[in-house]
């Protein structure tokens, strides 16, 4: 199916361009009319590259020692727990004085990706979803732990994409206070789940 036509018809129908959160929208219903009658757009089962470089540019993998090892830090908005390392990795096995090497963070951003993916699949069930919109569900995911209960998670699902996409922001808080990183990773996030 030759999408541009479609969207260009819409366009010129429209007598103008479209809003990101109408690309979206538009694209997937595209996406599950060219469907067979009654079978849902698949959704993805694993982050994309998309997905996988939002979160290492936000993450960073910050207090990297000059012998090459990485040390675990505070959290930037309580100054304590809980303590993160690598590409944002926090836990049990997290502590002050903890330190990896940047193998290990790699090998645990792997698994946390595969358990932060899995946790938005089961999340969204058979709900339309495009690559680019799971990418920032996890990376949404995998920094506030919420997939389950935020209203973006039940906007989308009922396919309400643009008002799914608004709610990316409210998510700007750490210890009550409005950080200037978390405004720019939900609107990196939002951008992300808006392109086609």
């Amino acid at each position: 199916m030759d999408r541009k036509t479609i969207f260009d018809e819409v366009r010129r129908l429209l007598g103008r361009g479209f809003r990101p959160a109408e690309i979206s929208a538009l694209d997937a219903a595209i996406s599950r009319a060219s469907l067979p009658q009654g079978e849902p757009l698949p959704c993805p089962t694993s982050i994309g590259d998309a997905g996988i470089v939002l979160i290492k540019h936000f993450e960073g993998c910050a207090k990297v020692r000059p012998d090459g090892m990485v040390e675990a830090y505070p959290d930037p908005a309580s100054g304590g727990a809980p303590f993160t390392i690598g590409w944002g990795a926090t836990g049990a096995d997290i502590a002050p004085g903890t330190i990896w090497t940047m193998e290990e963070c790699d090998r645990r951003l792997e698994t946390d990706l595969r358990r932060y993916s899995d946790d938005v699949r089961n999340a969204l069930g058979d709900a339309a979803t495009t690559q680019n919109q799971f990418d920032a569900m996890v990376s949404f995911h995998y920094n506030t732990g919420a997939i389950r209960r935020a209203t973006l998670t039940r906007l989308h699902c009922a396919g309400n994409f643009s008002g799914a996409a608004k709610e990316f922001g409210r998510w700007n808080k750490a210890a009550g206070r409005v950080m200037a990183g978390l405004v720019r990773r939900r609107a990196a996030e939002a951008a992300l789940y808006c392109q086609s």
